[in-house]
């Protein structure tokens, strides 16, 4: 799990992950502002559906891809957070199988 460390940079704000509350602070990314607050995994892998989380962290990767604010397919390792942020795990062709 990720942890923060120092002191904050930004301040607190609110965003929401599949209809839950986290608070994170303002200016780091989505992707670690949900793991930060002990979301597990961010999505599930294309073909064997197992969990994913950030690999790369800018940007290369993809397996940080969320819905966020209703659009689809957004790399939260590079989307900084905003109050009010309504974010969701994408499904993905594994799981609707």
């Amino acid at each position: 799990m990720l942890k923060r460390y120092g002191k904050s940079r930004g301040k607190t704000v609110s965003i929401w992950f599949e209809g839950q509350p986290i608070q994170a602070h303002e200016g780091e990314s989505v992707a670690a502002a949900l793991l930060t607050s002990g979301v597990k995994y961010l999505r599930h892998a294309q073909v064997s559906a197992k969990p994913r989380a950030p690999y790369c962290w800018m940007g290369v990767c993809y397996e940080c891809l969320l819905e966020i604010d209703g659009e689809q397919n957004q790399q939260s390792c590079l989307i900084a957070v905003k109050d009010g942020m309504r974010i969701f795990r994408q499904s993905s062709a594994a799981e609707n199988t």
